[in-house]
């Protein structure tokens, strides 16, 4: 890989005959599909009986598109257990929170902790990695598919046992997770680990650290099937591995990418949330720092199953996801899928080619994207992402958390999706970063919605503060331990310390009539809010109206030579937005931020690093056109021709490059 950009398709020959394949390969060569995904639902092709293993289809395929100039990113087939490994064994399955137990069909129907699940994977696998391993045409491997997609934490026994094993090995005693958790409470006590449940039909809450601690079990059982399967690929093979995750799914992330070699997401964002495809792009970027990651799965056109669709792009917004994702890091643009499914619950999902084999309505915006990775690759492999100086942390870890305590149906995901949103319309150049990457190079860290802050973060984040670092802690971050209960000496814990505040209170504000002002905006207050107690000199924002009426809920505190501000309330509505975009360019400019623009809503401008040089990638994304004032005196790379400094104006999903000499400052 790096040599060029990957455009490519996930595609399953295992459906189809041999003449369907040679007339795919044909109309792939003339879309520009230089890659393919394959594999991942095929274990009952590759192995229609236990220990009966039959490749040699997958081989022949993978050398026949080679010699096409397809390469390949071979999946290990583990989502979808044959008949014969579910048939008559109800142990061997996946159990939903209300001990529902799966049955044959769909994917996924398998609990992956099983040992023979485990053994009969492993053989799979160890059999697939020496048949295809050395091909010349395997350029990487993808482990399973999208794990904990359609399922979440398993409840079935074998669960409940490495369930006990892990809480002993985390825990040690059973004394002390009767004193993490408080067990005492409702006559929680145990005096066994065997003793301690699932959290599975209750009457009413589980204890929150049962809760979200199996949430946690779930997810490091997940990441040690995927380091499992990727140890024995690599015995075979040296081709790269990822996974192609989301941060819909119950894992984490962050733990999954630690063993594998590159990261992947997929992504089914509509026009009408863009801002949600860019933010896959700003995270995946971090997960594996300084490696490309890929878009496995996105539309050509539009999603759908058996039960829902979703609205089709308009025409030429596919290139601007697609230049959009090389420009901030991606090395391929895939699309789910190929050819059209004529069974199964997606045959309505949209595809590159229908299964009567002509083109589809995405088919003409899949050459556009073609002549456009064509047109850019060049400069893609000549330079680099800019390092952002702005990052946010995004948490697997939190999401869990906010799964065991949603209030009022917090998220989040979206939350921080929100967050983020504000920022990406303000020009100015972002990271979203994992709980534990570096914060080398940054001049203001965003920690919002993350209610358990561990103390290396806290660290890591104080000595980026006493670096010169502006960190902006909040809103509902800090305030739980890391076995989610409620802090005894401080609301948030150690983190006051640092902040130098104290917090009076902790409730929520929702429709309360709580008003907040900071930086001349008034705004109403929302979500569970931590309220300040400070001298003046340490508020920036103080509650006009409510129970909490003269306190803060917005102060900065110095430290070295830098500052924490602690937000405590989320400001609401079209005030609050206004509120915290205040509060966003305020911090950004005392930060002096350089890698911002005025670039207008709905057009990004993404940063590339060459040696000596710098290339603005300018993107109408949400195809109403846009601008953009150009710094200095630049060359466009489409046009060859000198752009003077000034006003830039794009039409409807066009994207320019402009190069500058040196770094822009």
């Amino acid at each position: 890989m790096g040599k060029k950009l990957f455009h490519g398709a996930a595609y399953y020959p295992e459906l189809w005959d041999e003449k369907v394949i040679e007339e795919d390969i044909k109309l792939m060569k003339q879309a520009g599909i230089n890659v393919v995904r394959m594999g991942e639902f095929a274990w009952s092709t590759m192995e229609p009986e236990e220990g009966k293993f039959e490749l040699s289809f997958f081989v022949n395929i993978i050398e026949k598109l080679y010699e096409n100039g397809i390469e390949t990113v071979m999946c290990t087939p583990t989502p979808t257990p044959p008949i014969w490994y579910t048939y008559g064994h109800p142990e061997r399955m996946y159990v939903d929170r209300e001990g529902k137990v799966m049955d044959h069909g769909s994917r996924q129907h398998a609990c992956t902790n099983h040992p023979f699940f485990r053994e009969r994977a492993a053989l799979i696998t160890e059999n697939l990695a020496n048949a295809v391993g050395s091909l010349p045409g395997v350029i990487g491997w993808q482990i399973d598919n999208e794990f904990k997609c359609h399922v979440s934490e398993c409840m079935c026994h074998t669960c409940k046992g490495q369930w006990h094993l892990w809480l002993e090995n985390r825990y040690d005693t059973i004394e002390n997770l009767n004193n993490a958790w408080g067990t005492k409470i409702w006559s929680e006590y145990y005096y066994r680990f065997e003793q301690v449940p699932q959290p599975g039909p209750a009457p009413f809450l589980h204890n929150s650290s049962l809760s979200t601690m199996y949430q946690l079990f779930s997810m490091e059982k997940m990441a040690e099937f995927s380091d499992e399967q990727a140890e024995i690929i690599r015995r075979f093979s040296s081709a790269p591995i990822t996974h192609n995750s989301s941060v819909f799914f119950s894992v984490d992330n962050e733990r999954l990418y630690e063993n594998l070699d590159f990261a992947s997401f997929d992504t089914y964002a509509t026009i009408d949330s863009f801002e949600n495809y860019l933010i896959n792009n700003d995270l995946w970027r971090n997960f594996k720092k300084g490696k490309s990651f890929w878009v496995m799965e996105t539309s050509p056109s539009y999603a759908a199953s058996l039960e829902s669709h979703a609205t089709p792009h308009p025409n030429g917004y596919l290139k601007a996801e697609a230049v959009a994702s090389y420009a901030l890091g991606a090395e391929a643009f895939c699309y789910w899928l190929w050819r059209q499914q004529r069974a199964g619950c997606e045959q309505p999902h949209g595809s590159v080619i229908s299964a009567w084999g002509k083109p589809t309505v995405g088919f003409s915006n899949v050459l556009e994207v073609e002549e456009m990775r064509k047109e850019i690759e060049s400069i893609i492999l000549s330079t680099t992402p800019s390092q952002a100086e702005l990052a946010i942390t995004y948490s697997d870890r939190g999401k869990a958390f906010l799964k065991t305590e949603p209030h009022r149906d917090l998220n989040h995901r979206t939350l921080v999706t929100d967050f983020y949103k504000r920022i990406l319309s303000m020009g100015i150049h972002r990271d979203v970063i994992p709980e534990g990457a570096s914060l080398d190079g940054y001049k203001l860290l965003f920690t919002p919605f993350i209610p358990y802050l561990p103390s290396d973060y806290i660290a890591r984040a104080v000595e980026f503060v006493e670096s010169g670092g502006t960190w902006i802690v909040g809103p509902l971050t800090g305030g739980r331990t890391e076995h989610h209960t409620v802090h005894t000496d401080k609301a948030l814990g150690e983190l006051e310390k640092y902040a130098g505040v104290e917090v009076l209170y902790t409730y929520p504000m929702d429709d309360s009539g709580t008003i907040g002002r900071a930086f001349d905006i008034a705004a109403p207050l929302g979500k569970w809010s931590s309220v300040f107690e400070t001298d003046s000199k340490s508020t920036v924002g103080i509650i006009e109206e409510g129970q909490s009426k003269g306190k803060s809920f917005l102060t900065e505190h110095p430290l070295g030579a830098g500052k924490i501000v602690m937000l405590g309330s989320l400001p609401q509505g079209e005030t609050g937005d206004l509120l915290l975009q205040k509060l966003i360019d305020h911090y950004s400019q005392e930060a002096n931020l350089t890698m911002r623009t005025d670039v207008s809503k709905g057009t990004i401008v993404a940063p590339r690093q060459g040696d000596g040089y710098t290339v603005w990638f300018i993107i109408n994304m949400d195809g109403k056109g846009g601008s953009v004032s150009i710094p200095q005196r630049g060359v466009d790379l489409q046009t060859h021709s000198l752009v003077e400094p000034g006003k830039l104006v794009l039409g409807s999903f066009e994207y320019k490059m402009i190069q500058f000499k040196g770094e822009l400052e």
